[in-house]
């Protein structure tokens, strides 16, 4: 069996600090790989400049002056998102006839050592290998909370999801060629490729220490992609407004009967404002969070409607 064609895909945004040391490691790694047979020479690099506002495109140009059949790039016309760029990459390589992609973070936090395992997994037959975070010593104690919730709630949702599934995988050119039917805007790639239904392994890695910059995925954009994934691929939330909807209109009208039976039924007068304004407030907790939710879902179909590109490419270095 000849050794596979790999594409590595590297998303990009504001990594002057880590690029250079991030892309001399994983150059080594892929020529230490080509040496020992598991990849073809041809094998490259493709990275996305995702509209960032420091020097990563000038990086990225001087990579590729060195080695233009090895390093490509793009940049995008500004900053779309990590979905975005992660999807424009994957989309572009299928120009250069490879077998496989694996994508990375830049940052290299992510071990590209364990590309070598990725490729054995893909020599086996598998189509998508996923890898899975062993230790998270790097993230603070808000950011695991939310993560650990976030899998259990979309878990418990309907979507499962490997707990701890990052977006450092190997796709085969099968997945990549299934691409094209997926047309939404909203992306969630975690679920789009658990939806394909493909053979799947899975690779566990630890995390490294970042040495350069800092985290690109503040807490309020994991919340806005943990947001984003449940409304994608899931309406269990709109049946439980449906639900919580019925169980609120039932207890009320218990309430009210209980008050007619007693002031009418039996001609007692009772003190119920403080009981009624708690449950008055609780009313309006339940209405401001349905209609949270619904709008969530409203936004989704007019994002989809107006159906706007994805990405907007600037410049290429191909």
């Amino acid at each position: 069996m000849n050794a596979p064609k790999i594409a590595v895909v590297i998303p990009c945004f504001n990594e002057e600090e880590s690029l250079p040391t991030s892309l001399k490691k994983l150059w080594d790694c892929m020529e230490n790989l080509s040496n020992k047979g598991k990849i073809a020479n041809e094998s490259l690099i493709f990275l996305i400049d995702d509209g960032s506002t420091d020097k990563t495109w000038e990086i990225l140009s001087e990579a590729h002056k060195r080695a233009p059949e090895k390093v490509k790039a793009i940049k995008f016309t500004r900053n779309f998102g990590n979905q975005a760029a992660i999807f424009a990459g994957l989309k572009m390589i299928n120009f250069f006839d490879v077998d496989a992609a694996i994508t990375i973070d830049a940052d290299l936090q992510q071990d590209e050592n364990k590309i070598e395992e990725f490729v054995e997994k893909f020599n086996e037959g598998y189509d998508i290998v996923a890898g899975v975070r062993e230790n998270s010593e790097e993230y603070d104690f808000i950011k695991k909370q939310t993560s650990n919730l976030f899998y259990k709630l979309i878990n418990w949702l309907g979507v499962n999801i490997k707990p701890n599934h990052s977006e450092f995988r190997l796709v085969s050119k099968k997945v990549l060629s299934l691409l094209d039917l997926y047309r939404e805007n909203n992306l969630f790639l975690r679920g789009l490729f658990y939806e394909l239904g493909l053979k799947t392994a899975y690779v566990n890695y630890s995390i490294k220490e970042r040495k350069f910059g800092e985290s690109k995925f503040s807490l309020s954009k994991l919340l806005c992609l943990a947001s984003s994934g449940i409304v994608s691929y899931s309406t269990k939330p709109l049946r439980i407004i449906f639900f919580l909807g019925l169980i609120v209109a039932i207890i009320s009208f218990l309430i009210w009967a209980f008050t007619i039976f007693v002031e009418v039924g039996l001609n007692h007068d009772i003190n119920a404002i403080e009981p009624y304004e708690i449950w008055e407030s609780f009313i309006s907790g339940v209405q401001i969070l349905s209609i949270g939710i619904i709008g969530e879902y409203v936004g989704q179909i007019l994002l989809e409607v107006k159906d706007r590109p994805r990405f907007l490419i600037d410049k290429e270095l191909l």
